[in-house]
């Protein structure tokens, strides 16, 4: 039985093998493949023709995803690590909507069935697991986002004193009728999308709106800035896809003999 949840829990979740990256390559098929049924069944004429079709391929992916999430609990052996981490909860919404369906009869449930059945569009989701660039991604956005936080905090203070100011220049006959209606307006002009609902009218107030959007064009290199090079840095240190069978931590070589994360023997 040992033998057999490690030969499993190789195919699943280790991409390097032949075994998982074939597993990979049509786990991405079906989910591909799965919301594509989705999409179609929210066309009427699709549906009506081809709705018995469809709905017969949504329980062949439900069934199929439904063994895979009972095969990667059975692989790990502390399944709540895997149950309750973010792929583990995607992964049982992918399958749920359909199930419910079951329990829900009648044509004055239908749309609690329909409201349902949309949730399986997380199985979009599943493809993120599969591709290094997302977790690569992924990384750089966690490495940095106590500097995103502080760019941020910077942008909120200038839309506030921005907003407060055009408040007290324009006034209420321009349009500007709060403090929170300017400050709307000053997120809108900053991020260059520029409604028009509310219009500067002031030559001072035109003024400030042009240092605005300028400001606005300037700091759109801050973030992007900041999570390229966290991108580089995360490249260096993602070269290894070896999952631990007990907490589920990637990232170990190939001769690596314990977890850097849990300490068990891999």
């Amino acid at each position: 039985m040992e033998h057999l949840r490690q030969k499993i829990h190789e195919i699943i979740f280790e991409a390097e093998t032949p075994a998982g990256k074939a597993f990979d390559i049509a786990l991405i098929a079906a989910v591909v493949l799965s919301i594509t049924c989705v999409i179609l069944e929210s066309v009427a004429s699709i549906s009506a023709e081809y709705g018995a079709i469809l709905y017969g391929l949504e329980w062949f992916f439900t069934i199929l995803f439904t063994i895979e999430y009972g095969l990667r609990i059975f692989s790990i052996k502390k399944p709540s690590r895997y149950i309750f981490s973010f792929f583990g909860i995607i992964d049982l919404l992918s399958i749920i909507p359909t199930f419910m369906s079951i329990f829900l009869p009648g044509a004055q449930s239908l749309m609690a069935i329909r409201a349902f059945r949309l949730l399986r569009v997380f199985r979009v989701l599943k493809l993120t697991r599969y591709t290094q660039a997302s977790q690569l991604l992924a990384t750089a956005m966690k490495e940095s986002r106590a500097k995103i936080a502080v760019f941020l905090l910077t942008v909120v203070n200038v839309i506030i004193i921005f907003g407060t100011v055009m408040y007290f220049i324009e006034g209420k006959e321009n349009g500007f009728t709060s403090i929170p209606v300017s400050i709307y307006w000053a997120i809108v002009t900053m991020t260059t999308v520029g409604f028009g609902d509310i219009v500067p009218l002031t030559p001072l107030g035109q003024f400030i709106s042009a240092v605005l959007m300028i400001f606005g064009y300037g700091i759109i290199a801050v973030p992007t800035g900041i999570v390229s090079a966290e991108l580089a840095q995360a490249a260096k240190k993602t070269q290894f896809t070896r999952v631990c069978t007990h907490c589920s931590k990637e990232g170990h070589a190939s001769e690596a003999r314990f977890c850097d994360h849990c300490g068990e023997d891999l």
